[in-house]
């Protein structure tokens, strides 16, 4: 059986992405580490199968990803969404919110990720 999470080849990788956060990605870490979101443990830059996802909730099957400019393009929408049926196709969650969302309504994501947290229980 193939290992579908942090698989060794996207180590370097992850590495990478943990080193290279978006300010997006910093500010919702902020939020997330340390089981501050009702005691939920998340993980950053976590490989799932052949992707790697932002955040990630092993106890709970939760994934979230954060979403720049760049995934407005119709190339990078019909990617996201194959990537996202894969993910989902394992019994992850995957909830996903723009940038914007992180700076303008960071309140209303942390509601949003607690509920999910609180539904999967």
């Amino acid at each position: 059986m193939n290992k579908l999470f942090n698989r060794k080849e996207a180590k370097k990788k992850r590495k990478y992405l943990r080193n290279n956060m978006t300010k997006a990605e910093i500010f919702l870490w902020s939020k997330l580490k340390r089981k501050q979101l009702s005691g939920y443990k998340f993980r950053r830059q976590y490989s799932i199968n052949n992707y790697v996802v932002d955040f990630f909730c092993p106890e709970i099957k939760l994934a979230i990803e954060l979403d720049g400019a760049v995934h407005g393009y119709e190339s990078n929408i019909r990617k996201d969404k194959k990537r996202q049926n894969e993910i989902e196709a394992l019994g992850i969650k995957v909830l996903r919110f723009s940038n914007c969302d992180i700076f303008e309504n960071m309140d209303e994501v942390l509601n949003n990720i607690a509920n999910n947290c609180k539904q999967k229980d």
